[in-house]
């Protein structure tokens, strides 16, 4: 199998390279588009310096069953409705957490086209946990 894909790749070394072009700007744009990813670190070092806003996009109810401390609740189906309570933070990163890092992207890029400046916590609220930080009820 494994010959069978080199042999492939050094016949037609044109049409893959195309193709490794093409998979690294799909990959770049992708990143880019749903703005900066933060680590649990820098999140911190954010909300600590007054300069982030933490905002949980999360359910409700996941939100109340434990969120970072100083965390907003805005759930990601009611953002839209909910945009201009954001305004009084314009100067601040608003640093969106979901529940595994996959939805925060497409909020980010939201935020970033509105004019805000905003940043992701990579991994999310489960990385969170996973790190043994602190969250509250």
């Amino acid at each position: 199998m494994v010959a069978h894909l080199i042999q492939f790749a050094t016949d037609h070394y044109i049409l893959v390279a195309i193709f490794v072009v093409l998979l690294v700007a799909l990959l770049v744009n992708e990143i880019s588009r749903g703005g900066k990813s933060l680590s649990n670190g820098q999140l911190t070092a954010l909300v600590n310096a007054d300069k982030g806003l933490v905002i949980d996009i999360r359910p409700s109810k996941d939100y109340s069953a434990g969120h970072i401390v100083g965390a907003v609740s805005i759930p990601q189906d009611k953002l839209a409705n909910r945009m201009a309570e954001l305004d009084k933070h314009k100067e601040k990163t608003l640093i969106i957490v979901d529940a595994m890092g996959q939805q925060s992207g497409m909020v980010c890029r939201d935020l970033l086209k509105a004019g805000y400046t905003a940043a992701k916590l990579s991994g999310g609220v489960s990385s969170w946990k996973a790190d043994n930080l602190p969250l509250v009820k």
